[in-house]
């Protein structure tokens, strides 16, 4: 049994009604060629807030200020990696530069979807965290037996 969780901090870039997600490129056949939200670990003394940041520029290309970043839900997930983990979401209607796929080797596409008609092959730990931001619900957990 692992002893730790993990902390990842999940980015929802909202434009017009619709959501970016990328499509995963994993070795892992669980995940892979599955749509997900532009999302990371928090480095070793990293705020959630700078993660998210970083995470959005590293594999999205755009640069969000932490001001910008609403945190929307909350998930206390097992079951989707070796560890479990807390995943934080934030909402983001505000950045600068135009979404590019920046991490290839890791993302094959990305595309832009209606929250309201997301794709039915979304990893289900980012489905449950737009999902919980759609209902206005704050916390969730989800593996948990």
């Amino acid at each position: 049994m692992a002893d730790r969780h993990l902390i990842d901090a999940h980015v929802l870039l909202v434009r017009d009604g619709e959501v970016l997600l990328s499509r995963r490129r994993d070795p892992d056949p669980r995940f892979d060629g599955l749509w997900h939200l532009p999302s990371g670990k928090l480095d070793a003394g990293e705020s959630v807030l700078d993660a998210a940041a970083r995470e959005a520029l590293e594999e999205v290309g755009v640069v969000i200020d932490r001001e910008a970043l609403r945190h929307v839900y909350t998930v206390h997930a097992n079951g989707f990696g070796v560890e479990p983990r807390l995943g934080l979401y934030f909402e983001a209607r505000r950045w600068s530069g135009e979404p590019v796929n920046r991490e290839p080797e890791k993302c094959s596409e990305l595309r832009w979807f209606a929250v309201a008609a997301l794709p039915e092959d979304m990893i289900t730990y980012s489905a449950a965290g737009i999902t919980g931001y759609l209902s206005g619900e704050t916390f969730g957990v989800l593996g948990w037996g």
